[in-house]
């Protein structure tokens, strides 16, 4: 009975960590809706954009409702800011417009019965036509092969630990524990594998940012395809929820800034490498078909994704949800740029510095997008202030791999289920034809 209970607990802790971090909207009593005048959101540079705004409670418009109103270039200071009374609980803002491609966002808010509530719709501008901000080092791919190399001489030494409470009927759940790329440093992940024998196709799911248990893809497993769950930051990702929490408050606040001024020292060399290691362990499995190889995530999950598949070419599929990482020097140039947004201006004086920039250059998703040789679903929502879509169409429009992108144009950096559950059959569909 104990395990069953922590089973559950460690279960119901892994969907809300996801729930908290997708950040899901949560249904309110009261209900901003502000639409873009287009019913695609897309618009041409020069082009006017107006944004129809409806206030409403149980589903009726409220009469006579202030709001307050802001736009501008997403994530910039508005270029106008405004207010008005909704005599009908409607209301029209003629807006403004972009000269070049980009995304323009307005945000409105309003006070019901003393409690504010605030909304935003961003409007496309060319979005296909979006190009980044940041440079490709002449030495990146031979910094890159160089860093593989090394951590290729480091023993796999695998350990595997079978969580019995976790198998099913058909499927064998472990706590995978490997070498990472020095000796001593540590990947952990929740493998799931088909117990019938035979040789299956893989997926490797990559994390979305902060610290947490993973429970595994179980049922992705009984469809008859192995999955391999990582943690990043080199413990075990089966211990009490709590402690990541405090792990998350304390040692690893901030990692994605650790060591920012040296590229050879930053946190995410270690994560990209232990990526690539995940897929070494992988086609050491007995169970692996041996080629057939995806990888997914979200967020920081989703830059993970594109940087595995920029990184090795034994990556066949990918298929990521709004990528983090991806044109951080977006800011630094007048316009958005990607999580974790180390060169805005909350960040900009610590980390706006020549060695910390060039650093970046070598970590930003965009250099890994173009390298990536695997075909590839992307999918994000224009309204995303976690990760901005400019940030993302600067990776995504250097990509030269067969690609689609699924656009959920109301979406932040949350998903609906149409939208995991189209992800999910394209890769249900390449690794198993079906």
């Amino acid at each position: 009975m104990r395990l069953k209970n922590l089973r559950i607990f460690l279960l119901l802790g892994c969907m809300l960590s996801a729930f908290i971090l997708s950040g899901q909207p949560v249904e309110k009593l009261v209900k901003i809706v502000v639409a873009p005048d287009h019913a695609n959101w897309v618009y041409s540079p020069g082009e006017k954009a107006s944004f129809q705004v409806t206030v409403m409670k149980n589903s009726e418009p409220i009469q006579n409702v202030k709001i307050k109103y802001e736009f501008g270039p997403e994530m910039m200071t508005p270029v106008k800011r405004d207010s008005a009374v909704l005599k009908d609980g409607q209301f029209r803002i003629e807006g403004g417009t972009l000269k070049e491609a980009g995304f323009l966002r307005c945000k409105v808010s309003a006070v019901v019965d003393g409690v504010r509530y605030e909304n935003l719709a961003t409007a496309a501008y060319s979005p296909e036509k979006v190009k980044p901000t940041t440079e490709l080092p002449a030495d990146f791919v031979q910094f890159w092969d160089n860093a593989k190399a090394e951590a290729s001489k480091i023993p796999m030494d695998a350990k595997l630990t079978l969580l019995p409470d976790r198998c099913t009927e058909k499927v064998n759940v472990y706590q995978a524990n490997i070498q990472n790329y020095r000796v001593g440093t540590r990947l952990y992940g929740i493998l799931c594998v088909p117990k019938k024998a035979g040789k299956y196709p893989a997926v490797l799911k990559v994390p979305g940012a902060g610290v947490r248990p993973y429970g595994g893809d179980i049922a992705m497993a009984e469809a008859g395809i192995i999955t391999f769950e990582i943690g990043i930051h080199g413990i075990p990702v089966t211990m009490d929820p709590s402690v990541y929490s405090d792990m998350g408050r304390s040692v690893l606040d901030g990692y994605p800034f650790y060591n920012l001024d040296d590229r050879d020292r930053y946190y995410y060399k270690r994560v990209y490498l232990g990526c690539v290691r995940a897929i070494d362990f992988i086609y050491s499995m007995p169970e692996f078909d041996g080629s057939t190889l995806a990888v997914t995530g979200g967020s920081q999950g989703g830059a993970l994704s594109i940087v595995t598949a920029g990184l090795d070419s034994r990556i066949k599929y990918l298929a990521a949800l709004y990528p983090a990482l991806c044109d951080v020097t977006g800011y630094l140039y007048g316009r958005a740029g990607g999580w974790p947004h180390m060169f805005n201006d909350a960040n900009k004086a610590f980390n706006a510095k020549k060695d910390k920039i060039e650093t970046s250059k070598y970590y930003d998703v965009v250099n890994f997008a173009r390298m990536v040789k695997a075909p590839g679903y992307y999918s994000w929502g224009y309204n995303d202030v976690t990760c901005p879509p400019t940030s993302m169409y600067s990776a995504y429009n250097v990509i030269q791999a067969p690609k689609s992108l699924v656009i959920f144009e109301e979406t932040g950096h949350w998903t609906y289920p149409e939208e995991t559950e189209k992800l999910r059959n394209w890769l249900v569909e390449k690794l198993t034809g079906k």
